[in-house]
């Protein structure tokens, strides 16, 4: 068969490998786009690429390509993919819908696509590392369901656009017929062409100039996504006692800050509290940001409650005495407490860190323990502390299902981890990295890591050397000088933050350099190391033994970090 034929034939172009997927384990918006994702990639040649769900984000609002194919020396494809029996009536494109009385809701698929498609186009345009004017480039759409007319044509749709369920087998034909039918469009990208347009749709070899520019974005962009989030608490704000539950990554503290912001304007006497020192730091700092009338009267950790009350805390080492001697001492304390000083309402984050034996001195803190406002904001996959327990009062419950802090790229490492499917909103970002090495090495590899990023340009305030094990040595030496001391050095500017998955629950960073020096404890080493991986909203480096992570994390982690190192390579 000769070059012109292979060009033609769908199996010869992937008889080699499959093409490539950006990110590797897409979520998608139902069995159709999979499926007809699974069918594209097999027929297109081992250089090709597809990216799919690529938001762009712009002064005229957010959009997000399906897919989008990048075809060496044939050109560029941005697809809008519609699932179920899509119909055309009256020049109306409905798609079954059963939240609406109707059946149906009215579509735009080609709009979509031409969007898209111009988003791309403005993207590449306006990215400072891409200089190669406009690329061939077609937007169309794909109803993998549906069977439409063979003399099926409407104005803004000609037949060559769209692909139904007799084209899926040949998807990839089509969308090379529909490149060469780009009349007047330009050259098709090279292979070095779509080499530089992953780079610049992954974001990697950021150069320096926009670096600093591109983390306040994500920065703000996670802000936005947190303030969407929101609707939530409108959703349960007829509901006093309520639970909700999400992965890392989910916005349980932005929301859990915004409950009590809300119920402060209200007028209430509210604690916000958690268990770890650095999560309550974070909390105040956030706190002294609102204006009076909307502070907590309390924020802090549930043991700094006791100690407010008069309990003389004890030593870091006396865990008896925090687990259970202090809660059942505020228990007591708390009927001495003068009524205007106990609570109208107490939020809870990371409560799935709260032992059983604390929620009666919590219930006790409230004005009116038996109804009580009650808010709890929990991730059961993040209990890596010995104890147990759970609220031991009836809660609504609440799961929150997209993950808003971690690109994708992240969030696909951990994503079996997760406690259940979550749909990543974070947007694409550079590839994650994997250095291989011993638990023994680890530290030393991070240490190399996080060196390197201050020279490629990284600010120190932005990463996090974090260990699953021994502390680094620098964090012993921060703490001996008092917890205090050592968790305000988490907003220096000065040196990157050095600590422990354990207590940087809560918290995250744009960068994070996990380093894998072992596990005390094995029953929890699964829960520490979706705690680790989970921290980074930006980008994320693993050191240590593939193995360990295997039996850690299973399959899923392993052969991810696995990939990232194969892709340096």
């Amino acid at each position: 068969m000769g070059s012109g034929a292979a060009e033609r034939n769908p199996r010869a172009w992937g008889t080699a490998a499959p093409a490539r997927l950006l990110p590797a384990q897409p979520s998608y918006a139902n069995v159709s786009e999979q499926r007809f994702a699974e069918k594209l990639r097999e027929q297109l040649p081992a250089d090709g690429v597809v990216f799919a769900n690529q938001r762009f984000t712009d002064r005229d609002g957010d959009r997000e390509a399906d897919f989008i194919v990048l075809w060496p020396n044939h050109g560029i494809a941005v697809i809008e993919v519609k699932g179920g029996l899509i119909h055309l009536i009256d020049g109306q494109w409905r798609q079954p819908w059963r939240s609406d009385p109707r059946g149906w809701k009215p579509i735009n698929p080609v709009e979509q696509a031409l969007k898209c498609k111009y988003a791309l186009r403005e993207y590449l345009h306006q990215h400072p590392r891409w200089s190669r004017g406009n690329p061939r480039l077609v937007h169309m759409v794909a109803l993998p369901a549906t069977v439409l007319d063979d003399d099926f044509h409407t104005p803004d749709a000609p037949r060559w656009l769209l692909m139904d369920r007799t084209d899926t087998p040949h998807a990839a034909d089509r969308i090379a017929a529909a490149l060469r039918k780009a009349e007047g469009q330009p050259t098709a990208p090279t292979q070095d062409d779509v080499n530089l347009i992953v780079d610049c749709l992954l974001g990697t070899a950021i150069a320096q100039r926009d670096l600093l520019t591109r983390l306040h974005e994500r920065e703000d962009t996670c802000e936005l996504l947190s303030e969407d989030q929101a609707r939530v608490l409108d959703m349960v704000n007829s509901n006093t006692r309520v639970e909700i539950r999400g992965g890392a990554g989910s916005g349980k503290t932005w929301l859990a800050v915004e409950k009590a912001r809300r119920l402060a304007m209200a007028g209430k006497r509210v604690a916000l509290m958690c268990y770890s020192r650095g999560l309550a730091e974070y909390l105040g700092r956030r706190v002294d940001t609102f204006a009076r009338g909307q502070r907590p009267a309390y924020v802090g950790t549930f043991h700094s409650l006791g100690t407010g009350w008069g309990v003389l805390p004890g030593t870091d080492d006396d865990s008896a005495y925090w687990e259970d001697q202090l809660p059942q001492l505020m228990v007591s304390l708390a009927a001495e407490q003068p009524f205007f000083e106990r609570f109208d309402a107490i939020v809870i984050d990371e409560a799935q860190d709260f032992a059983e034996t604390w929620w009666p001195a919590v219930l006790a803190a409230l004005r009116e323990p038996q109804t009580g406002e009650l808010y709890v904001f929990s991730d059961e996959n993040q209990r890596v502390f010995a104890r147990q327990g759970r609220p031991t009062v009836p809660l609504v419950t609440v799961d929150l299902t997209e993950n808003l802090r971690n690109t994708k790229q992240i969030a696909g490492t951990f994503s079996s981890l997760a406690p259940a499917v979550m749909k990543a909103r974070g947007g694409n970002g550079v590839p994650v990295r994997f250095v291989p090495c011993t638990p023994e090495e680890a530290v030393d590899q991070a240490d190399d890591v996080i060196e390197s990023l201050l020279g490629d340009g990284w600010p120190a305030k932005a990463l996090a050397l974090l260990t699953t094990n021994h502390r680094h040595p620098f964090q012993v030496e921060q703490q001996a000088e008092g917890q205090d001391v050592y968790w305000r050095s988490f907003w220096e500017e000065e040196y990157p933050f050095y600590g422990h998955v354990l207590g940087f629950k809560g918290l995250e960073r744009p960068a994070v350099v996990l380093a894998l020096n072992g596990f005390r404890d094995s029953e929890r080493a699964r829960e520490m190391l979706y705690v680790g991986l989970s921290r980074a909203r930006d980008l994320l480096v693993v050191c240590g033994d593939i193995d360990m992570i295997r039996q850690v994390g299973g399959d899923g982690v392993a052969n991810r970090l696995e990939r990232a190192l194969t892709a340096r390579e």
